[in-house]
């Protein structure tokens, strides 16, 4: 990875905010937004979520994902100039929901084919990708935009992460393999839903467009995980490591130490084990092992992790609240997809 790629814009909608900003604002507040919603569980019960706050309960799955993507679409074009966001080359990479009971390849087919269309009446030059899926999905998709720019393409990069598990099926999916956090089940989690966006651009061109940076991406990696959830043993944090050690490879170990981490750990057990594992592997990256897991304010949001880790750590950096100048995001998909992606503060040099 030898061109220096820069974050020149963030947007998110979440459970607990409709901007980058407020969603990060209500994350470091701990504020918390569950809600009952209209899908009783087998006690008779409605099941506690983490929901939109403007989303009815009506639309489901597919159909809830398409109005988040499209709001941090517009809120994007509230905070860049019209010109730079359609006036040139533009790349579209999503991050979407692994396939499961509720969410199928036809659905992804179909989100990626409603948001194009949406561009379509802007500009004429979007591409837009199916780059990753899963809640590593969106650090995948950061990864092959630092690849492309490191191939001297000047492209702007829209790194669009977005999920939702507010559907029935999907429901029942969960509990059936007694992962909705309800009574009598110790390690589920809360579902949710949300989408986030980082801008991405070369640092050349950064430069020539006069923009402020809002951080740096040190690096972006991925690997796989051979031990999934089903697996006799567990994880034992080899893939997670591995895509580790991949994004810190630049640092200067231990002086450039990660001081904050944000991670996707969503109470469910295995997680938390892996998490541990990584940590005892690789214990000159962290000047802390503290974590912030951000499910506790916003449930588990799927896929649009990758991008909203990274909307925190840019915030924090903004906001001048950060432990320190360098932040990293880590997520791990169902399927294996793990990711790791550390960011810089901008005034590092």
């Amino acid at each position: 990875m030898n061109a220096q790629v820069e974050v020149v814009a963030v947007a998110a909608r979440t459970p607990v905010g409709l901007t980058a900003e407020s969603s990060a604002a209500a994350v470091r507040a701990g504020i918390c937004r569950y809600t009952e919603y209209p899908f009783v569980t087998p006690r008779g019960e409605p099941v506690v979520v983490a929901a939109d706050p403007l989303l009815g309960p009506r639309p489901e799955g597919r159909d809830r994902l398409v109005p988040m993507a499209a709001s941090v679409l517009e809120e994007l074009e509230a905070k860049l100039d019209q010109r730079l966001l359609y006036g040139g080359r533009l790349s579209v990479l999503l991050a979407l929901p692994e396939t499961r009971p509720g969410f199928s390849e036809e659905d992804a087919a179909w989100v990626a084919k409603s948001l194009a269309a949406r561009l379509r009446l802007k500009t004429s030059s979007a591409s837009v990708e199916l780059a990753g899926r899963g809640h590593a999905g969106a650090i995948q998709a950061v990864e092959q935009a630092v690849r492309e720019c490191s191939e001297s393409r000047d492209n702007l990069f829209l790194v669009v992460g977005v999920d939702s598990y507010l559907h029935a099926e999907t429901f029942v999916w969960l509990e059936r393999g007694r992962r909705f956090a309800q009574p009598g089940i110790r390690s589920g989690f809360t579902p949710g839903e949300g989408a986030g966006c980082l801008a991405l651009m070369s640092a050349g061109l950064r430069r020539r467009l006069r923009l402020p940076p809002l951080a740096v991406v040190r690096g972006a990696r991925t690997a796989q995980e051979r031990f999934l959830r089903d697996s006799d043993t567990g994880s034992f944090g080899v893939g997670m490591t591995q895509a580790v050690q991949g994004a810190i490879a630049g640092l200067d170990l231990p002086r450039e130490g990660v001081e904050a981490l944000y991670t996707d750990i969503n109470g469910e057990r295995y997680r938390s084990e892996e998490w541990g594992f990584v940590a005892l592997r690789a214990p000159p990256v962290w000047k802390s092992p503290g974590y912030k897991a951000p499910s506790d304010c916003w449930g588990d949001v799927g896929a649009a992790f990758g991008a909203l880790g990274g909307v925190l750590a840019v915030r924090a950096f903004a906001r001048s609240y950060a432990r320190g100048p360098r932040a990293l995001v880590l997520a791990g998909s169902d399927g294996g997809l793990r990711g790791a992606m550390l960011l810089q503060a901008p005034q590092v040099s």
